[in-house]
This record gives structure tokens, C-alpha cells and sequence, in this order.
């Protein structure tokens, strides 16, 4: 089953809150796929993350899908889906690029 992309949602959350909702044991309510991943992802619960964007077929979860296996080590893969979400493999370090990926989706 493929999820659908809505990026029609919007999101008041800032990355500081967002980053505040991980000490927390419930995901933050009316967030959409892309952001539940990343919060997943930095759970520890990789799986789970990777779970959710491979479900959606869009450049936007490619982008996460390619972070994820970038963070795995799997660089191969990860090129494929930086490829497919039109990114360049990135020079910043992992955290760096988890919040931009972050602030990304809550600025939409």
C-alpha cells in the first residue's frame, strides 16, 4: 500500500518544539508521514522510519528514504534516493541534515 502525499497539512510546531516533543514516549499529534519518520529516526527506531517512507511515493520521502540509508552506511543506496529525491549527497554530518530535512517539512 502506498501512502499518498498531502502536503497540504500545516505544521505550527518550530524544530525546537519538535526536538523537545522526543523526550517525550508519544509521537506529536497531526504531524504527517514525513515528519513521523524523522521522529522515529531519532527515537532510535530506524526501522519504524524506514517503514513509513517507503510506503510514499514522492521525491519529498525519497529524501528521507536516502538520509536513512545514508545513516545506516549503505552510501550505494543512498545515492539511489538522493537521486530520486533530486538531492546531492550531502557534506554536512548527519544531525545537521536531520534538521534541515526537519525544517524543511515543518516550514510547509
Amino acid at each position: 500500500m502506498l501512502i499518498q502525499d498531502d502536503s497540504s497539512n500545516h505544521h505550527p510546531m518550530t524544530l525546537a518544539e519538535f526536538k523537545s516533543s522526543l523526550e517525550l514516549n508519544k509521537e506529536p499529534q497531526g504531524s504527517e508521514p514525513y515528519l513521523l519518520a524523522l521522529w522515529q529516526d531519532a527515537k532510535g527506531n530506524w526501522g519504524v522510519a524506514h517503514y513509513i517512507v517507503q510506503a510514499i511515493d514522492h521525491p519529498d520521502a525519497a529524501w528521507i528514504h536516502a538520509y536513512l540509508h545514508r545513516k545506516e552506511g549503505d552510501e550505494f543506496n543512498a545515492k539511489f534516493w538522493y537521486n530520486l529525491a533530486g538531492k546531492k549527497f550531502p557534506t554536512s554530518n548527519l544531525n545537521d541534515e536531520w534538521e534541515e530535512i526537519s525544517s524543511y517539512f515543518l516550514s510547509r
